[in-house]
């Protein structure tokens, strides 16, 4: 997939601007705070509905401005295909594919594929296991749409359960019967029963994607690193899977409802389900998280989303785009040279930085390069 045009309107610092994509690099280049990041954040949008800068569409809007919007069109191997958001200040968003309004977000996801490398992605390793949930999520969101409705299905389940063992707590510790005991166990049951569906859907496709990332960035982290290390990537569901099957996964959950039982009703709160959930990096045996030198994270990091690079085309038959947030400088030159010799011409690259002097001559070469000042592509 190409991506030709990208246009923004009314978006962040952007008033109006159109910009068109020649090259299988594009380098951004300015001081900070001109707007670098931003048109990278609205291809992110494009490709999952999210951003990691921000979760309110009203700071995503142009301050003197009621309505946002992105538009760009894509070269996919079936065709050309137009896409839009429209953000509003109030209100719900919008999006539109080939012009025509869409009813249903999730219709608009997959269309456009993107892998996003920022310096925030070290908190993929040194963060907390939200942070790495969340990594879980953005991949499979794009290889697989219908999750993003599987995930909302499970966190709607999830919030009413808190609720009602919020209810419970609260009214033991007042002594008050408004809920009667046997009310308090059916109504438990029935939400027990639902957190063990959706929870089992979530849980089971996070294992079978790691199944499928791991070795890939194994891969890679062993070239980056000269074959010097050994990466572990471990799935450390909060409910236990001996095998892929539903019915299996969803005793499995039920089970640990029963043990968690009476911390659940202490605390007020879900303590089984995949909004525990966790994944472990371990380098030569050793926690990444804890001992890994910062070089060390940077390689894990970049061997992730090389990894993540290589899924997508997989499962997805087309290459996505890349997109590198001031990250180059932070690599040395032979992790850089490992990362171009990856993407070569094949991953479409989106690149931000302030100065062009940390770029190898064969970046340069090959690169469109656009100044940005002040929401202006120069």
């Amino acid at each position: 997939m190409y991506l030709k045009t990208l246009q923004l309107r009314q978006f962040r610092n952007y008033q109006n601007c159109l910009v068109h994509f020649n090259a299988p690099k594009t380098i951004l280049v300015g001081n900070n705070a001109q707007g670098k990041s931003n048109l990278l954040e609205a291809v992110e949008l494009l490709a999952t509905l999210k951003s990691h800068r921000s979760v309110r569409d009203r700071e995503l809007v142009w301050e003197e401005a009621a309505v946002g919007e992105i538009r760009a069109n894509l070269e996919r191997a079936y065709g050309s295909v137009d896409l839009s958001i429209t953000l509003r200040n109030q209100g719900r968003r919008t999006v539109a594919l080939n012009r025509e309004s869409l009813r249903r977000q999730m219709d608009f996801l997959g269309i456009l594929n993107a892998v996003q490398f920022s310096s925030l992605d070290l908190e993929l390793v040194r963060g907390a296991p939200e942070r790495r949930r969340h990594w879980l999520d953005a991949i499979l969101t794009q290889l697989e749409p219908i999750y993003a409705y599987i995930l909302q299905q499970y966190n709607q389940v999830l919030r009413q359960r808190n609720a009602l063992l919020k209810k419970i707590r609260k009214q033991e510790i007042e002594g008050t019967d408004e809920l009667p005991y046997q009310d308090q166990i059916d109504q438990l049951a029935l939400w027990d029963a639902q957190l063990a569906t959706a929870g089992s859907r979530v849980t089971r496709r996070r294992a079978r994607m790691l199944q499928r990332l791991a070795p890939l960035a194994r891969t890679w982290h062993t070239s980056i690193s000269g074959a010097t290390e050994v990466l572990e990537i471990n799935y450390a569901p909060n409910v236990s899977i001996e095998q892929d099957e539903p019915e299996e996964v969803q005793k499995a959950f039920l089970d640990k409802i029963q043990q968690r039982r009476l911390p659940e009703r202490h605390q007020g709160t879900t303590l089984v389900g995949p909004h525990r959930d966790e994944v472990e990096f371990t380098i030569n045996q050793t926690p990444a998280r804890s001992y890994g030198s910062q070089g060390q994270q940077r390689t894990l990091v970049l061997a992730l989303k090389l990894a993540e690079l290589k899924l997508i085309e997989e499962v997805v038959g087309e290459p996505p785009l890349l997109l590198l947030d001031d990250v180059l400088a932070e690599l040395d030159l032979n992790r850089q040279n490992q990362l171009l010799e990856a993407i070569q011409e094949r991953f479409q690259t989106l690149i931000t930085t302030t100065h062009l002097g940390a770029f190898d001559s064969q970046w340069l070469k090959s690169s469109q390069i656009l100044s940005v000042k002040a929401g202006q592509i120069i």
